[in-house]
């Protein structure tokens, strides 16, 4: 997938398709947010980056900055979105949207018949139920952030 809308470009590919600065450029982005923002150091190098199928979705601008950025794991019997970012000057335009609807259709385009699980931080609960996702196990802590656990059966929307 490579798509173009008003001055920005949504992409996915393999780890072996990021280059040395692509890779930093999401390591760093999601350093920013989950660790520096969300204060919570926490492995963000779980060892999946590079697991055959994952897929790096990511967002940039006109001037090929990475504003955006979300996870997709092949699990086996279901996909999982993970690491849903935006740069804070990228929020509130609508582009989290967007990410979201490119990782869904990652996950369409590759099966389309598998869930699609994710855990989503609890505030953000009804925003990824606008995908279509409902809660399927109860409210955990994560890091010291609650976290509510998600589903959506089929990925086609």
């Amino acid at each position: 997938m490579n798509e173009r809308i008003t001055g920005f470009s949504m992409s996915d590919v393999s780890f072996d398709e990021l280059d040395a600065r692509a890779a930093y450029d999401v390591w760093r982005l999601r350093q920013q947010v989950f660790v520096v923002e969300q204060q919570c150091p926490y492995p963000d190098l779980d060892g999946r980056d590079d697991e055959p199928g994952t897929r790096h979705v990511r967002l940039h601008d006109r001037q090929h900055r990475l504003l955006g950025y979300a996870r997709v794991l092949d699990d086996g019997d279901v996909w999982r979105i993970g690491r849903v970012v935006l740069v804070p000057a990228a929020r509130g335009r609508g582009l989290a949207d967007w990410l979201m609807d490119a990782a869904l259709t990652c996950c369409a385009e590759a099966d389309p018949e598998r869930d699609i699980v994710l855990d989503a931080q609890s505030p953000l609960a009804g925003w990824y139920a606008t995908f279509g996702f409902t809660a399927s196990g109860p409210e955990f802590l994560e890091d010291g952030i609650p976290h509510v656990p998600m589903r959506r059966v089929g990925s086609s929307r």
